[in-house]
């Protein structure tokens, strides 16, 4: 039997992950996954790609969304310092224009002081954004849907058995195993501890690719594409810095993707919203053929 055993959502795009025991999938993605985003002065999007220190910021939202967080890692859980910032949200200040891979959304400005201690961490000048109500943007894929500041699709899964075989290619090349968190999953599946009943899909690594309609407690997902691995990959997540090729080079031996790039883990829309739970049963309803 396959089940969740980790539920991570990503608050400010590009930040670090904030685990969960349980959450509500929304149409976008589990609850307030990437609503946030930093930004230039001018718009667009920061990444770890350019901005790999955006791993060491530690956000938390409260749970109607109103109030944001913002800590460095060695500040985490303190307060009145200047490593910690708390935000009043707010959806009501003006909109305005943020590029996302070159393509214009609306963003409504969180305001001077958070705008400040990003740009004096980062060291340079920066903004922070949050998706507007009225966002109605529309990602692609096998299954169509919406997600906030997501890179595509609302939710990415992977399985602790891909992580596994990717480990086993790796040590061949005499290569140390990497963290999960190199991947910055939302859902991570694995077989049950004590094999108890069910389809053992999550046994087999990369059955995720093959996945075309799950269902999670109440909750229901489709297939939208493979996940595209891209430099972020490279950044060690407790650092804020990149480290060596791994694990894109190992993953080019054996992960390469027709349409370019290396694949790892899946990408899925929400065709049901509802909640989610570590522990929940993963069933999956349609099995397809993976993409090559």
């Amino acid at each position: 039997m396959a089940t969740v055993v980790d539920l991570i959502t990503y608050p400010v795009k590009g930040c670090a992950g904030t685990p969960v025991d349980s959450t509500h999938l929304t149409p976008a993605g589990l609850a307030h996954d990437r609503a946030f985003m930093v930004v230039s002065v001018d718009g667009a999007y920061r990444t770890q790609r350019r901005d790999p220190r955006l791993a060491l910021v530690r956000p938390s939202v409260s749970a109607d969304g109103s109030r944001l967080t913002l800590a460095t890692a060695e500040a985490e859980g303190g307060d009145g310092v200047a490593g910690v910032v708390h935000v009043d949200v707010t959806t009501s200040a003006p909109r305005r224009d943020v590029d996302l891979f070159g393509v214009t959304y609306r963003g409504i400005d969180q305001g001077e002081e958070a705008a400040s201690w990003l740009s004096d961490f980062l060291g340079a000048p920066s903004r922070l954004v949050r998706v507007p109500p009225e966002h109605d943007r529309r990602t692609d894929g096998l299954t169509p849907g919406t997600s906030g500041y997501a890179d595509s699709s609302a939710v990415h899964l992977l399985s602790r058995a891909s992580l596994a075989r990717l480990h086993t290619r790796m040590a061949e090349r005499g290569a140390p195993p990497l963290p999960m968190d190199r991947f910055r999953p939302n859902i991570v599946v694995d077989s049950h501890p004590e094999g108890r009943g069910g389809e053992d899909w999550a046994a087999e690594p990369h059955a995720e690719d093959r996945i075309r309609r799950m269902t999670i407690g109440a909750a229901e997902l489709g297939y939208a594409k493979l996940a595209v691995r891209c430099a972020v990959t490279l950044v060690d997540q407790e650092a804020g810095a990149r480290g060596g090729p791994e694990p894109l080079r190992t993953l080019a031996g054996y992960r390469r993707f027709s349409a370019g790039g290396v694949v790892f883990g899946a990408k899925f829309s929400v065709v049901r919203p509802g909640k989610l739970s570590v522990g929940d049963e993963v069933t999956v309803e349609e099995w397809g053929d993976a993409e090559r």
